[in-house]
């Protein structure tokens, strides 16, 4: 993976960060296929259109990137809007599916400039893409519905357990479909796999502790039961090869934002509770 309205007043807002959205499917037409590369700017990036930080993206994944009307916003969308104000450009969202961001298809097909989507680094895709350092915390979660009486995977023995295609979550569950019994049932999105508990479909659901809680705070008759110890670290992701400055200035900004307080505030937000420390 595993891995954006109205501006509120706050630091990042202070600072006027400005996102835009661009919707783009695979193969369509606006995508920024066959783009002249934008001119460098002052700090030596070059960017697919010139005066546009280009983000790819998979929508919904509340609250890292998710629409708010005919904006996306999120804990990511904030954090890149902070990589796109220190390069001078202004961020443009391009929704597309999250196994062509995480091969790496995306960035081939010079569709966006850099990716965030919530996304778990590993080696794996560490093949296909440059990660960022890591700049979010995350593990697996089941979630049911409220009352269910599951409470573990073993529980679940003879049931069906929803997940997110190409995600860790699907990967977790995989690995541990035949030691506890279940059927694993895959869905496209963050968004019909929830969908799926609450009609029933599954009887429950993995996916990053971060979507799941803040699904159950919308949806109080869901309930997570239990998380999984996966150690995971998202990152923002780059090109391969020639990102290299892109990559330096993101990270950059990371740091940055952790020492003046602007990555707490963000986090905040969308989390209502103080980053860990």
């Amino acid at each position: 993976m595993t891995p954006n309205r109205i501006r509120r007043a706050s630091a990042v807002a202070a600072l006027g960060l400005v996102s835009v959205l661009g919707l783009a499917a695979c193969g369509s037409s606006d995508s920024g296929d066959g783009a002249e590369p934008g001119a460098s700017n002052s700090s030596g990036v070059s960017t697919i259109e010139a005066g546009k930080l280009k983000v790819c993206t998979h929508l919904p994944y509340k609250p890292f990137q998710f629409k708010e009307g005919s904006e996306v916003v999120g804990f990511d969308v904030e954090l890149m809007d902070l990589v796109a104000k220190k390069l001078g450009l202004e961020q443009e969202i391009v929704d597309i599916s999250f196994d062509q961001i995480t091969s790496g298809a995306v960035f081939a097909a010079k569709k966006c400039d850099a990716a965030a989507a919530g996304t778990t680094i590993t080696d794996e895709r560490a093949k296909a893409l440059t990660f960022s350092e890591p700049y979010f915390d995350a593990t697996q979660a089941l979630i049911t519905k409220k009352g269910s009486g599951f409470t573990d995977l073993a529980s679940l023995k003879g049931k069906k357990v929803g997940v997110q295609t190409d995600t860790t979550g699907q990967q977790y569950a995989e690995e541990n479909k035949a030691a506890n019994g279940y059927t694993v049932v895959v869905f496209d999105d963050l968004a019909t796999e929830m969908a799926g508990v609450l009609a029933g479909r599954v009887d429950a659901a993995i996916n990053d502790n971060g979507v799941v809680n803040d699904y159950v705070k919308d949806n109080p008759s869901t309930e997570v039961v239990t998380e999984f110890d996966t150690g995971e670290q998202y990152g923002l992701m780059f090109p391969k090869t020639g990102s290299e400055k892109l990559v330096e200035t993101a990270n950059e900004v990371l740091k940055a934002s952790k020492e003046d307080g602007s990555y707490n505030e963000i986090y905040k937000k969308w989390f209502g509770v103080d980053a860990p420390k």
